[in-house]
């Protein structure tokens, strides 16, 4: 099994969500349609804008804490920027 490092954008909200995940297509379908509870649901529409694909769960784990760090949400930023323009 492979694991997902993914970044979703929610244009509307300018929100940005990184997770990580065993089945991206499940997981996007529970983030914009069939989640009812959780920080997600209250953004919605997400779009992907990103993801990696890794071996473990751990390296993916990993890929998720850098991501998430002033670092990599300005990374993060600069590719939804890059799409804009």
């Amino acid at each position: 099994m492979k694991y997902t490092v993914y970044v979703l954008y929610s244009e509307e909200y300018d929100k940005i969500y990184i997770g990580y995940t065993g089945d991206l297509e499940e997981r996007l379908v529970s983030h914009n349609e069939l989640g009812k509870k959780g920080w997600t649901i209250k953004y919605r529409p997400w779009r992907l804008v990103h993801w990696e694909e890794y071996e473990t769960k751990k390296q993916a784990r990993r890929r998720e804490s850098q991501l998430k760090t002033a670092a990599g949400r300005r990374w993060i930023r600069s590719l939804i920027s890059q799409e804009v323009d």
